[in-house]
Formats: structure tokens, C-alpha cells, sequence
């Protein structure tokens, strides 16, 4: 009895098992199970043509320092594989989704020089497979790929940067599969809206061509091209425009006191500093090529307005050094309790006495002491009358003073440094545009 019970459960899982492995209404309608889809449609014959056209979603990031960019893209692929038709009164398709992907042949195409991609999974894989009642195949999903460009940054950021993504088949050469665009140039669709943020996109265009492999032999390859144009505005604004007022806010030491040293150098240092922070936040934004950007002739040359701005403040404090002591040499000590040597002096208060000056000035303090002592004696009308006097004394001294302190290098350099670099910037802008 325990034997016969036993008997009757294995048979009852046996018919339950067999339901399960029985296949589904659609594979059975397709005939699945009837055919070998490991081959290829045609198998021994001539090559399959596989079509494809691509419907570009968005170009999600464009990255110079990895040189490569990141699409998501719709890519559809079709061909005829009679195995696969079936009788239909309507003659109506029918779609599936990515289950019986796995059951059937499709076209293995893979993107060349690829570093990552995906297909979408959310909420359910997007993966759409069609049927024709003739065998005509539809293949569709959806897919994010990050692939190789190569940047030339020669020009950069006035550049153009011509990408492309390359589709080819993996294992089937050009004598089982051939790949072509299946509406020729309108096989490539955008999105009108599709934007980027420092790039303008200026054309989409598709190619299509062969590729030779020593071991395996020729394939065909089909290529989505675009063109890349930079927005500039972005690193004027960054790069450019603060390089200018740099370059021009280190000419401001030409016009300040050539005495004034603590003043003039501060300046320069601090301009020279600043360059130096610009070029290194360009730098550290950009991949380490070995050939030299156009932004970096327009900072460097930048750099080196502003370097020689303190160059020439270093002539000028030399030859005046200079000057002075030939001065004194020929002169010999002044007189004068208010009389000062000038080396002494530059090194009391860090700034340049001229001996002309020093003179001038102590004898004008003689005469302020004279009109002092004649004022204590005059009367009140006489007081005023020195008053006066003296002011347009110290008046005359003043403008003296000015003009001999102003250095023939600071006053040709007023001149040639804003003429060279404007007619650099000619060249510069002219070349590059």
C-alpha cells in the first residue's frame, strides 16, 4: 500500500514538471523550438543585411579631461530571419519585450573605443523586440554609452572638437553580416533640444565604412559624427578678463612715485601672484597634453606684461641708486642741517631722496626760518604778506619735485608696454578666431 501511494506522488510532480518546460503560446507560434538560432539567419549563404538607424536622446557630458563623452541613444536594429514568420490573417506584428532576446538571433553590434555603457532598466529593461508575419525582425532598446574622443586642445577654448561614436559588429566579419545605415543619411535623429552648456552642437552626420583586423579580417562599421563648437564667453570671463586687468593694473606702478618703493613693488608681487592663480586654475581644469593651448600663449604672455613691469620698477631703482651717488660724488656732502645723505635716507624710510630735491628743500626750510624771524618782528600786515609767499614757494617746490622724481624708463613705459600689448591682442584674437 506505502509502495502504491509513493508511485502515484511521483507520477502526480512528474505531470507538474512537464507543464512548466511546456513552451509559451508566442514560442509556440514562432516555432522556436523548431530551429537551431545559434546560426545565423542564412547560415552558409550570403551575408545578412542588418540595418540600423539611431535617434540621439541627449549628450549627457562632454569631458576634456578623460577625452570622452557620455550619449544616450535609441538604436534600432532590423533584419529578415524567416525562421521566425508565421501566419497571420491581419498580418499583424507582434512585440515582446527582452525575455525572448535570449531565445532568438540578434545582431551583435558593440560600440568601438567604448569605456562604459548600459542598457536602461527603469522600471522594466528597455528592450522592445517586433515580429513580422514575413520574418522581418525589429530590434530595439535603449542605451547610455561613454566613448574615447580624441581632443586636439591646440586651439582650446576657442577650438572644434569633432567626435564620433563607431557601432560594428563582434563576431561576424563582412562575409556573414553586413551593416548599413537603413535610411541612409536620415538613419540619425536628435532631439531638438538637445544642449550642452560650454559646447554648441553644429551638425550630426553619419558615415559608414570598413575596419580590418589581422586575425579575423574586414568589418563593417558605421560612424555617428558631430561637431563641437566651445562657448567662449564662459573663460572670458574666467581667464581672459581677469589676465587683462592684471596686465593693466600692473602698468599703474608706472605712474606711482619712483621713490615709492614699499608701493611699486607690493604692486608688482601682487599682479604677479594673481597671474599665477589664473594659470593654474586653467591648468588644473584641462588633461596634461604636451603641446601648448592657445589660452595658454594669451596667459603666459599676460605673465610676462606683468613680470617686466617689475623688471623695469628694478631698472629704475637701480639706475636711480645710481644716479644718486654720481650726484654726491660730484657734489660732495650738502650742506645744511636738513641735508641728508640719499643712501642713508632710502635706508631710514625705504624710499629715494634725490639730491636736487633734498637741496631744494633745505633751502627752503632756511628761507621758511628767515620769514619766521622778520615775522616776529613785523607787524600783522607783514605776517600776511609771508604767508602767501610761502605758499606758492612750497607750490613751485611741489611741481619741482614731481617732474624730477619722473624716470625717462616710466615714461616710456607708459607708452610702449599698453602699445605692444594691444597690438598683440590684434594678433592674438585675429589668429585664433
Amino acid at each position: 500500500f506505502f509502495f502504491l501511494k509513493h508511485s502515484k506522488r511521483e507520477i502526480k510532480m512528474r505531470k507538474i514538471d512537464s507543464t512548466k518546460v511546456r513552451p509559451l503560446k508566442s514560442e509556440q507560434l514562432l516555432r522556436i523550438e523548431d530551429h537551431d538560432f545559434a546560426l545565423r539567419p542564412g547560415f552558409g549563404g550570403s551575408p545578412i543585411p542588418v540595418g540600423i538607424d539611431v535617434q540621439v536622446e541627449s549628450i549627457d557630458s562632454i569631458s576634456e579631461v578623460d577625452m570622452d563623452f557620455t550619449m544616450t541613444l535609441y538604436l534600432r536594429h532590423y533584419w529578415k530571419d524567416e525562421r521566425l514568420s508565421f501566419h497571420s490573417n491581419k498580418n499583424r506584428s507582434m512585440t515582446f519585450d527582452g525575455r525572448l532576446i535570449k531565445k532568438i538571433w540578434v545582431p551583435d553590434v558593440f560600440f568601438v573605443h567604448s569605456k562604459r555603457s548600459f542598457i536602461h532598466d527603469t522600471t522594466v529593461e528597455n528592450v522592445m523586440l517586433r515580429v513580422y508575419p514575413d520574418g522581418n525582425v525589429l530590434f530595439s532598446l535603449r542605451i547610455t554609452v561613454s566613448a574615447m574622443c580624441f581632443m586636439d586642445f591646440s586651439r582650446f577654448p576657442l577650438d572644434t572638437q569633432n567626435c564620433s561614436l563607431e557601432l560594428e559588429s563582434y563576431a561576424y566579419n563582412e562575409d556573414d553580416l553586413m551593416l548599413y545605415w537603413k535610411h541612409g543619411n536620415k538613419s540619425l535623429s536628435t532631439d531638438e533640444h538637445i544642449s550642452l552648456s560650454q559646447f554648441f552642437i553644429e551638425e550630426f552626420s553619419a558615415s559608414s565604412g570598413l575596419a580590418f583586423y589581422s586575425s579575423t579580417g574586414w568589418y563593417n562599421r558605421l560612424f555617428i559624427n558631430f561637431a563641437l563648437r566651445r562657448h567662449i564667453f564662459f573663460f572670458v570671463l574666467q581667464s581672459y578678463f581677469p589676465a587683462m586687468l592684471m596686465v593693466m593694473l600692473s602698468w599703474v606702478s608706472f605712474w606711482i612715485d619712483r621713490r615709492a618703493v614699499p608701493a611699486r613693488v607690493s604692486l608688482g608681487i601682487t599682479t604677479v601672484l594673481t597671474m599665477s592663480t589664473i594659470m593654474t586654475g586653467v591648468s588644473a581644469s584641462m588633461p596634461q597634453v604636451s603641446y601648448i593651448k592657445a589660452v595658454d600663449v594669451y596667459l603666459w604672455i599676460s605673465f610676462l606684461f606683468v613680470f617686466l613691469s617689475v623688471i623695469e620698477y628694478a631698472a629704475v631703482n637701480y639706475l636711480t641708486t645710481i644716479e644718486e651717488r654720481k650726484q654726491l660724488k660730484k657734489r660732495g656732502k650738502a650742506s645744511g642741517m636738513y641735508s641728508i645723505d640719499a643712501v642713508q635716507a632710502m635706508a631710514f624710510d625705504g624710499c629715494f631722496h634725490d639730491t636736487d630735491v633734498d637741496m631744494d628743500l633745505t633751502a627752503f626750510s632756511d628761507r621758511c626760518e628767515e620769514n619766521e624771524t622778520r615775522a616776529r618782528a613785523a607787524s600783522v600786515s607783514n605776517v600776511d604778506t609771508t604767508r602767501i609767499k610761502r605758499k606758492r614757494s612750497l607750490k613751485g617746490s611741489m611741481g619741482r619735485i614731481i617732474l624730477q622724481n619722473n624716470h625717462v624708463i616710466d615714461t616710456y613705459s607708459r607708452i610702449i608696454f599698453p602699445s605692444v600689448y594691444i597690438v598683440f591682442n590684434f594678433f592674438y584674437w585675429g589668429l585664433y578666431i
